[in-house]
């Protein structure tokens, strides 16, 4: 176990204040509350998914009609080697929304990160073909997709392929393939499940430039024949970014662009950006571990507060677009699983999920529920 999957557990069960059955059954659930408007999801991590957080997932049950994998769908984890998929997570990932009526997601299939460095090189390690990658994707997808197929309602077949000043990312599979990689990834998932939704996935969409790319990235592989029904906006969001204006632009734009908007990944961050030290062990630098990590021993009321008007703000222009929008998921189920506790530096206290790392609702939480009512 690597050191940031112990700091996770740690703080995931430290405490004895765990979630009562009377309590649960009192409290509002928030895919009750929006159910009129749209579907709630949570993302779904390893521990959770292999039975290691029970209580985790009756919190996912009771509270999301709606679940997304953090990593078990990812090239790197159900395909890691040339001759071998590993479906065991993924199999007990879908299984468990099968049981509880939900809407399953898989997340992602052609995406820049977290893909074996195997994927575009042949057995000399040199860089594939156009022809030699496509066919390897084309393999890739059959396989993934087609084992759930009619099992899995929707995809993001592609993940981040548009940089914030509107230029396409400069990835393996546009180096290799060409600008053509993203249709053929949309005709290879179409082929294998027709039945299944396919979107566009990515991030810092608010951005106007990207914005911009990526609307018209869509309405022209849509013209081009590829079946693309939606368009996923990330919601790593902070305190004060992006401007509730910056993100309604991309909301009516994508749903204009694709006929259903996504918010895919909702959180946000509590904590001061950390992008400069990406990567680094801060933990014996302890003035700068103080300023990265300030609220060690919990969230202030105070931050409680701002938290919440944020998420009441953020919901509120949710449900004012709730004819565009068909899924709003929050990237994580509790705070203590949250990835901004490890990245871009390991060992922080990060907050920015409606229940805590015991399982109790926050302010935040409340505050959601009120916009539905």
């Amino acid at each position: 176990m690597n050191s940031t999957r112990i700091f996770l557990v740690a703080w995931c069960t430290f405490g004895s204040a765990i979630v009562t059955n009377s309590a649960a059954a009192e409290r509002p659930r928030l895919k009750d509350a929006f159910k009129d408007d749209f579907v709630v999801g949570a993302a779904i991590g390893e521990d959770q998914i292999m039975g290691d957080e029970p209580k985790s997932m009756e919190l996912v049950a009771e509270q999301f009609n709606a679940i997304s994998p953090e990593n078990c769908l990812k090239w790197e984890s159900v395909h890691p080697e040339p001759d071998r998929y590993d479906f065991e997570q993924s199999d007990k990932y879908v299984e468990f929304g099968e049981q509880h009526g939900m809407f399953i997601l898989g997340h992602t299939l052609v995406w820049h990160n977290q893909t074996p460095a195997w994927v575009f090189e042949d057995e000399q390690g040199k860089p594939l073909g156009r022809e030699a990658l496509l066919a390897r994707m084309r393999d890739h997808i059959h396989t993934v997709v087609g084992r759930y197929k009619g099992r899995i309602t929707g995809w993001d077949v592609v993940n981040e392929a548009v940089m914030p000043d509107g230029t396409m990312r400069k990835t393996k599979w546009l180096e290799i393939i060409g600008p053509d990689y993203l249709a053929k990834a949309y005709e290879y998932a179409h082929e294998a499940d027709p039945d299944a939704e396919l979107y566009y996935n990515d991030y810092n969409e608010w951005y106007p430039e990207m914005r911009a790319t990526t609307a018209k990235l869509v309405r022209d592989l849509k013209a081009g024949g590829a079946r693309i029904d939606g368009i996923g906006m990330q919601g790593h969001w902070g305190l004060d970014y992006p401007s509730l204006d910056q993100a309604e632009a991309s909301i009516v734009a994508f749903a204009d662009a694709a006929g259903k908007v996504n918010i895919t990944e909702v959180d946000i961050a509590t904590v001061p950006d950390a992008r400069q030290y990406r990567g680094m062990d801060i933990s014996e630098d302890k003035e700068l571990m103080k300023k990265l990590d300030p609220y060690p021993d919990g969230l202030p009321d105070e931050m409680q507060k701002r938290l919440a008007d944020r998420y009441r703000d953020v919901f509120t222009m949710f449900h004012k677009h709730r004819d565009k929008i068909a899924r709003v998921t929050f990237w994580g189920v509790h705070d203590g699983q949250t990835w901004l506790s490890y990245h871009p530096v390991p060992g922080r206290h990060a907050y920015p999920l409606l229940f805590d790392a015991q399982l109790e609702p926050k302010p935040a939480f409340d505050a959601v529920i009120e916009v539905a009512e």
